[in-house]
């Protein structure tokens, strides 16, 4: 397989044949009694569609984890957004440092960090078959869903480019033909509510049926500004619908049309000031989660729009079926926030509260000022805006699975164009009177085509390939005023473009060796197209661009079900090495966002998920992920942090002043382990009734934030859990219950921010409620 060598790294590879000999062993742990065994309850068969066309889940060469049904419902009973996903399936974690927007996903350790609202990133987010590009689009929130799919590795042959890591492949639910659906609602601490509703049926009776589904989040303000002392930050207000039709005028054709909208207002992401010491990674005395100190940002704003509308049309002959899927998808708005998290005050005259830390006399362009929490080196309040539409066409032929061989062939296009605008002044205390305004348009095609052959009853092999023609251009719509002003160089203002060919492809074999398990292998490789940073033009530095990055990954595994289909095992181990890594830039003492390329990475690791019915009242769900990261280029620097903000561990770069080396370290906000677990109990009652108990832990093990090491910007055993306690009548389809989520209240960091102080941002609080649900219907 081209570019791929075998790890030089021993120690990794200990580890990782120690924990898969531990993992085989886990059905031995988990034996079940007999008495559990003979039971007539067993576990639901899973259906995914990893390779577009539906599955069981335990016939797919892939390694796959699905979240559906009360579990997945569990994670939004708070109003959580998207990033509630995090840890929730092994070697998957998310994070933002854009509020309830531009969520960024990791898989298998492999994500990007950037922030900025022109990032590419790789792992996809398909919504209903329609890959949603633009980060604000990703945050599209989720309900009525009807499974969510995490397929890991590059899945380039059928799903295109910029899924070197893999996908997150959503599902919701479809028309059908029979009344159904389901009102929900939520409130809790914080006056958080969540409430959300569907109805679907016939319209037409065989020809026709319809479904729309609504949702409305909102929380009001809990966190007080201690400069200003009003409650001021933390609301938000989240709207969001999708109506669907399904026509279906012939028994061969049927046409779905989907049109969904968002409306989303409230407070962005909070930063605080300080909160690590310099030498320590936890947070000290000036944290407080219900307070901060902000003197600029306008109390961190965010403000969203999208709408979307897809039709897919689907030609069902006797031996073939013919797809076609046309969506367009538009988003806009923007976020702004106090970047430096804390207060810059030149009168110094302003009150310090008891038991901050502060300096009176911190040199600012040349003038003392009085800042707190800390030291705060630079005033530093910025706002993005995005403005994103992009057009998408798939046509796909595929045959009917009543062979022994079964293919599909298809051709997929994609437009966008992407307007970022940065206020770049407010720093200065400056009204924008015009902004930098940057454009980024891509066109991308491709064709593809994948067979899959059963050699024997038991031995499937399967094999794809797809070729992909991607081109970006780059290019300054207008420039700040101020920096008008000044005069611009004209250098800045050149327009980039950038285009490349790549080849994608698979091969897989499974075996079955017995009726209930199997093993398979996966070779597979991918690429990220090239991608552009311009969000620098804004601060009046020149553009970055990085060459496409390519993955060579090779994983096998087991699925097996046992104990009379009261238990599931599945389990992969994988090595993949990626050419050209890119890697964002983000920070540091010369406060860049750039792109560059790392001659390599790699990667090793396992994951294993198992379910297991204990007994009839009883559900054990376990999952365990190890991702041992590594960027390979002995010559690659960066600029850590700022002066004396934080302790370095990489060594100086020899050839380039104020750098440090990063070969060896890790990849940026990759765990190196992931452990999550739910349980269910629950004891029947009268009139086909239940009282339940179901909880649902995650955890993650060593993440280090940055490109470069740095003792303050290590997180180590962070968790999270959740809670649910109800009463479910099957009869009525009507459930009452008690949730709690983040239980414990744990102040896990999720990023930071370097250049001007040691800044960082958490996850979300301990919130708890009552919820009511009731479905009717199928």
């Amino acid at each position: 397989m081209r570019g791929m060598k075998p790890t030089n790294n021993p120690s990794s590879v200990l580890r990782l044949v120690t924990g898969a000999a531990g993992a085989l062993a886990v059905s031995g742990l988990f034996a079940l009694p007999a008495s559990a065994q003979s039971q007539g309850i067993i576990l639901e068969e899973i259906k995914v569609t990893a390779q577009k066309r539906e599955e069981s889940l335990q016939d797919v060469p892939i390694s796959v984890a699905t979240m559906q049904g009360e579990s997945l419902n569990a994670l939004f009973s708070g109003s959580e957004d998207i990033l509630a996903l995090s840890g929730r399936v092994p070697g998957l974690y998310a994070e933002s440092s854009n509020g309830r927007s531009a969520p960024r996903f990791y898989l298998r350790g492999l994500g990007n960090i950037d922030f900025d609202l022109a990032a590419s990133q790789p792992v996809s987010v398909v919504m209903d078959e329609v890959v949603m590009e633009n980060v604000v689009l990703k945050g599209f929130p989720l309900f009525d869903v009807q499974n969510i799919e995490v397929i890991r590795g590059p899945q380039g042959t059928l799903f295109g480019r910029n899924t070197t890591a893999g996908i997150v492949k959503v599902n919701t639910r479809r028309p059908t033909d029979e009344l159904s659906g389901y009102v929900k609602g939520s409130y809790g601490r914080y006056a958080t509510q969540n409430f959300e509703g569907a109805v679907g049926g016939s319209l037409i009776d065989g020809e026709l049926n319809a479904r729309v589904s609504v949702l409305h989040r909102s929380r009001d303000n809990w966190i007080t500004n201690g400069y200003t002392g009003q409650k001021s930050m933390g609301r938000y207000k989240e709207t969001a619908g999708r109506l669907q039709f399904e026509w279906t005028p012939t028994d061969r054709l049927t046409a779905l049309l989907s049109h969904q909208n968002r409306s989303l207002d409230g407070t962005s992401s909070i930063f605080r000031a300080n909160v690590f010491t310099t030498g320590r990674n936890d947070l000290n005395q000036n944290y407080d989660r219900d307070v901060v100190y902000y003197d600029g940002g306008d109390n961190n704003p965010q403000a969203y729009q999208s709408h979307g509308t897809t039709l897919n049309l689907t030609w069902d002959f006797d031996n073939v079926t013919v797809s076609s899927i046309t969506s367009y998808q538009q988003a806009d708005g923007f976020s702004r926030g106090d970047i430096d998290g804390g207060v810059v005050d030149f009168t110094q005259s302003v009150g310090v509260p008891p038991g901050i830390t502060f300096d009176p006399n911190v040199n600012i362009f040349g003038d003392p000022a009085l800042t707190f929490p800390g030291t705060i080196n630079t005033s530093s309040v910025t706002q993005d805006g995005a403005d994103t539409d992009q057009l998408t066409q798939e046509f796909r032929i595929a045959s009917n699975g009543a062979e022994r061989f079964n293919w599909q062939i298809g051709a997929f296009y994609f437009r966008s164009d992407l307007v970022v605008t940065t206020d770049s002044f407010a720093s200065f205390g400056f009204v924008s009177v015009q902004d930098t305004k940057i454009q980024q348009e891509n066109d991308t095609w491709a064709v593809f085509g994948q067979g899959s052959w059963d050699v024997t009853d038991r031995l499937n092999l399967t094999a794809g390939v797809r070729y992909t023609d991607d081109e970006k251009h780059f290019q300054v719509l207008q420039f700040g005023q101020l920096w008008l002003d000044l005069g611009i160089p004209t250098f800045l203002a050149a327009p980039i473009s950038v285009d490349d060919g790549q080849l994608s492809w698979e091969a897989s074999a499974n075996f079955a060796f017995t009726d209930d398990a199997s093993l398979y292998a996966r070779v597979a490789n991918g690429f990220r197209a090239q991608t552009i940073q311009g969000r620098d033009v804004a601060f009046l530095e020149t553009p970055t661009v990085a060459k496409p990055e390519t993955i060579d990954s090779i994983e096998a595994g087991i699925k097996a079900d046992m104990f009379g289909g009261r238990g599931r095992v599945n389990f992969a181990v994988f090595h993949y090495e990626v050419d050209d890594m890119q890697l964002s830039v983000i920070g540091g003492a010369t406060n860049t966002n750039q792109v560059i390329n790392a001659a390599a990475g790699e990667a090793t690791g396992y994951e294993l998920e198992a379910d297991f019915l204990i007994t009839d009242y009883f559900l054990l769900s376990i999952g365990t992920s190890y991702n041992d990261t590594e960027i390979k280029d002995p010559t690659l620097g960066t600029v850590p942090c700022g002066s004396g903000l934080c302790t370095p561990l990489d060594p100086v770069n020899p050839a380039v002043a104020g750098q440090v080396l990063v070969d060896g370290n890790p990849f940026p906000r990759a765990p190196k382990t992931t452990h999550n677990l739910n349980m269910r109990l629950h004891a029947p009652v009268r009139n086909n009734s239940e009282l339940y108990l179901a909880t649902d832990i995650v955890w993650y093990g060593d993440i280090n934030m940055p490109l470069y090491e740095a003792v303050e910007f290590k997180t180590d055993g962070h968790y999270e859990t959740g809670v649910r306690l109800g009463y479910k009548n099957h009869d009525s389809g009507w459930d009452f219950a008690l949730y709690g989520r983040n239980v414990t209240d744990q102040d896990n960091v999720l990023g930071f921010v370097d250049f001007s102080n040691n800044t960082g941002f958490v996850n979300e609080p301990q919130t708890y409620g009552i919820e009511v649900t009731w479905e009717f219907g199928e």
